[in-house]
Order: structure tokens, then C-alpha cells, then sequence
């Protein structure tokens, strides 16, 4: 089991739901749960809550975060324009658990449509319990928040 830590979550109207039965389960863990939004079914749009997400853990509010859409690709993508986050789209617990051991994220993002809410959980779980690598990974992660122009 990891050790207790903040976690930030937010969705499009599409995750709603997952998310309500991600944060509840995160409780139960005994995790600090943040919920960024969206509070209601009414239809938004994923960037306003990816920028959010990746600013709230950018600035040090929550150790890790969980973003949700429909597919987790667009909110993926809104939260990797923050470059002091790594985000990683998962759909599996190896995909959550190399995104941590080997790019260092500090974000996954799950499509709510895409997976089911046990599969969801055993991603967040393997996330949460992986820590990051070092090593030889260290020189990469630091190129993703600094590109080099050609």
C-alpha cells in the first residue's frame, strides 16, 4: 500500500461519475481528495478543467493527479501544455506504473468511456504505488519540461 498523499482529480461531464467512485474510493485508502470540478452533468469542455488540474499540481496543492474525459486523450492533452507536469493516458495498471517508474509522472489520465471503474482503480492504485526511477531516466524527464530547438 503507498503511503498516504493529496490527489487531485478532474473530468469533463463525460467522467463524472468515475470520478465521484475514484474520489470516494480514494478516501477510503485514507488519501486527501481534491475534486477540481466538474460538480454537475451539464456538458464542458475537458481543457478548462486539464489546465486546472496541471496548474493546481504544478503549484505543489496535490502530489498526484487523476484527469479524466470521455477517451483521457484530450484531457491528457490540455495537461501536458503545463510543462512543470508529466501526464501519462493509461488504460492498464503496467501502462500507470511504467508512466511513474520511467517519465515520472505526477498525472495520469483514464478515459471514462474507454475503461471500467475496477481497471480504473487498480491504474490509480499502481500509480500511486510506484515511485519514480531515476537513474537513466532522469536526463529524459528533464528534456520533456525543456525542449531543445533545432
Amino acid at each position: 500500500m503507498c503511503t498516504r498523499m493529496k490527489v487531485a482529480l478532474a473530468s469533463d461531464h463525460a467522467a463524472l461519475g468515475l470520478k465521484a467512485e475514484l474520489a470516494e474510493w480514494l478516501l477510503t485508502l485514507g488519501h486527501e481528495v481534491e475534486d477540481l470540478g466538474p460538480n454537475g452533468p451539464e456538458s464542458v469542455d475537458y481543457p478548462d478543467y486539464g489546465y486546472k488540474l496541471a496548474s493546481h499540481v504544478a503549484a505543489g496543492k496535490a502530489e498526484r493527479g487523476i484527469a479524466l474525459c470521455g477517451t483521457g486523450i484530450g484531457i491528457s492533452i490540455a495537461v501536458n501544455r503545463n510543462p512543470k507536469v508529466r501526464c501519462g493516458l493509461v488504460s492498464e495498471p503496467l501502462s500507470a506504473k511504467l508512466t511513474r517508474e520511467h517519465n515520472d509522472a505526477n498525472i495520469i489520465a483514464m478515459g471514462a468511456r474507454m475503461i471500467g471503474s475496477e481497471m480504473a482503480k487498480a491504474c490509480v492504485e499502481a500509480f500511486l504505488n510506484t515511485p519514480f526511477g531515476g537513474d537513466r531516466h532522469v536526463r529524459r524527464v528533464d528534456k520533456l519540461s525543456n525542449p531543445q530547438q533545432d
